[in-house]
């Protein structure tokens, strides 16, 4: 990869001494800073379109470009560079633009054995990849220095996200294999009544299975990811698969007490998806709202149809999510409640991977809530292929 981004720069700096060739500066360019009317001098077999061209190609380029003479002096910039570094009319010189990164001028120019170098700075909330390296005329003689700016913001933060998500990984692995070990190693170590022993063994066995669900969510978020998965769409009643899905989950509704109804409004036509995807999607939801719903509470259910969308919409008066969290309850490990989340069995996963199953599928999901009143579920699946 590294070899890979190598030779893309480089070819984007050939590209640019190219360009700079035929570009009639110091007169013209000591008075502006940037050059949308930059005039190229026309060299043998070169036409007029090719001038057009190459200007075009220069202006517009998403990667920043700034030329440098000897002196150090701006020469050449386009509007992407003067975007990403914040450079203003006073800004002319290298000094003015990269003094901060301490790069030797005089040494990219002067030495021969030197090549080329590359610097990572921050500009505001942007992070951008610097690439310093010489240009020369025909002679051979270095002439100035091209500095080529590429904005890897995006990649730094999925770097940093990937970061995070290793930590978590880490952590929620940790926690329940500390309690595993140690409760085992107490059993191991003295003689306890079987009263004692039950509780124990209780304890890891919850412990392995929140391991288990955890390397199980873990392995489907990485299938979704590479597209190892595959997507076997059918048609299917998505009313009865509710009903399925509440079935299932019937003794955790009665340990609950809870008052669940379930209606499927007018004729909803069959939906067109991977049934076992839409599944996990609907488990995953109302076990939530069993979950986070104190106990003899109130959960609805309407099964429904609009445009080319079959939807289904779970109310329930739970406790509700802050308003300040819905915006990231999507994000991967993250828990409006860590501690109530562990304490229950969550793994800070479920909704993740319910969008990406419904992503997959063509489909959606929303929420909405309100502390202390309750949340709102709204997920829809096409009836049709999309």
């Amino acid at each position: 990869m590294e070899n890979y981004k190598f030779i893309i720069l480089m070819i984007i700096v050939d590209i640019i001494i190219l360009i700079i060739s035929e570009i009639l500066m110091k007169k013209y360019l000591k008075r502006k800073m940037l050059f949308p009317k930059t005039r190229l001098i026309k060299g043998s077999g070169v036409t007029n379109d090719d001038l057009d061209i190459n200007n075009s190609v220069f202006l517009h380029m998403t990667d920043g470009i700034i030329a440098f003479d000897r002196n150090g002096v701006v020469i050449l910039i386009n509007p992407a560079a003067k975007q990403m570094m914040n450079i203003s009319p006073q800004d002319t010189t290298f000094e003015d633009i990269f003094g901060r990164l301490h790069i030797n001028l005089e040494k990219i120019i002067y030495l021969e054995n030197w090549t080329n170098t590359e610097e990572r700075i921050s500009i505001d909330d942007r992070f951008l990849n610097v690439y310093f390296a010489p240009f020369k005329k025909d002679n051979d003689k270095t002439v100035g220095v091209i500095a080529v700016l590429q904005d890897i913001t995006e990649h730094v933060k999925l770097d940093n996200m990937r970061k995070e998500f290793i930590a978590d990984v880490s952590h929620e692995l940790k926690t329940p294999i500390t309690s595993i070990m140690g409760y085992a190693d107490t059993l191991l170590e003295e003689e306890y009544d079987k009263e004692t022993q039950s509780k124990f063994l209780n304890v890891i066995a919850s412990e392995a299975r929140r391991m288990a669900k955890l390397v199980t969510d873990l392995l489907t978020l990485s299938k979704n990811d590479n597209n190892r998965n595959v997507v076997k769409k059918e048609q299917f009643d998505l009313g009865e698969l509710v009903k399925k899905c509440q079935d299932k989950l019937a003794i955790e509704i009665k340990r609950k007490n809870h008052n669940v109804n379930c209606f499927v409004t007018a004729d909803v036509p069959l939906v067109y998806a991977d049934k076992d995807d839409i599944e996990r999607v609907i488990l995953n939801i109302m076990t939530n709202s069993i979950k986070y719903t104190k106990d003899g509470g109130e959960i609805k259910i309407y099964v429904g149809f609009v445009y080319n969308d079959a939807y289904i919409k779970i109310f329930d008066n739970g406790i509700g999510i802050p308003e300040e969290d819905l915006s990231r309850i999507f994000e991967r490990f993250y828990r409006v409640d860590k501690a109530r989340s562990r304490e229950m069995g969550g793994t800070g996963l479920g909704l993740s991977i319910a969008k990406d199953l419904l992503d997959r599928n063509g489909g959606s999901i929303d929420i909405k809530s309100e502390v202390g009143k309750g949340t709102e579920v709204v997920i829809k699946v096409p009836t049709k292929e999309k």
